[in-house]
């Protein structure tokens, strides 16, 4: 579908997305399944964002649709998570990957992830993105305005220029103690590399683990001006 005949599925996108703005996480959620039906999906990183939005969607709809990217290079407690949720929830997550890291370095070298990050991040991130986007109307992603800068804008709904169909927010106004307290509340399983400095959870070798007042982002890509993969 064009991306105007997506645009018409929302009449007032502005008018909608200040309506969501005092609407909790889950009447958002809801919305979303209201408006686009079964054209979503909601994206699950396995970090603490993910185990709220997976917990949340699945309690809504018994139908909700879950995908993630495998990049190959995720945490070992990253796929752990992956499992321990998946269990928990009843629900399976569709997996999206691109290209071997064999077939990449034959390709562009190796340690890609070095040489040329962006570069990595198109081929492990944002083209298993597009496959799995490029049939659905909505995504949902666990941004929020308190992660960075960069997102201190984030709507809790808006127009996805790069990938060409609506993108919902529903933790865009939560601060941290929110999903700490939500997770807490519910017993949910986490990645417990947050217990261990990582604020921010990616790949191995672009992940670190970030000191006392640093920012949520600061372990991402550390020592470069980069601070997204490209998806968000």
């Amino acid at each position: 579908m064009s991306p105007v005949a997506e645009q018409a599925k929302v009449e007032d996108p502005e008018a909608i997305a200040a309506t969501l703005e005092d609407r909790s996480a889950e009447q958002t959620i809801e919305w979303m399944f209201e408006t686009f039906g079964a054209s979503h999906y909601i994206a699950c990183s396995f970090q603490k964002t993910s185990s709220v939005t997976a917990h949340m969607a699945s309690r809504i709809n018994p139908e909700a649709r879950f995908f993630y990217l495998d990049t190959d290079v995720l945490f070992p407690e990253t796929y752990e998570t992956r499992d321990r949720l998946g269990e928990r929830l009843g629900v399976e997550f569709d997996r999206f990957h691109n290209l071997s890291l064999e077939e990449q370095a034959a390709k562009h070298g190796d340690e890609l992830w070095n040489s040329d990050p962006d570069a990595c991040c198109g081929l492990r991130k944002v083209e298993p993105m597009r496959r799995a986007l490029s049939s659905v109307d909505c995504w949902l992603a666990g941004v929020r305005r308190e992660d960075s800068a960069s997102r201190a804008k984030t709507p809790k709904l808006g127009w996805d220029k790069r990938f060409e169909l609506w993108k919902l927010n529903p933790l865009a106004d939560w601060t941290e103690r929110d999903v700490w307290n939500y997770i807490r509340e519910h017993s949910l399983p986490y990645n417990p590399l947050h217990d261990r400095g990582y604020p921010s959870i990616g790949c191995t070798h672009c992940t670190k683990p970030v000191g006392p007042g640093g920012s949520p982002r600061d372990g991402r890509w550390m020592g470069l001006e980069k601070t997204e993969c490209g998806i968000n």
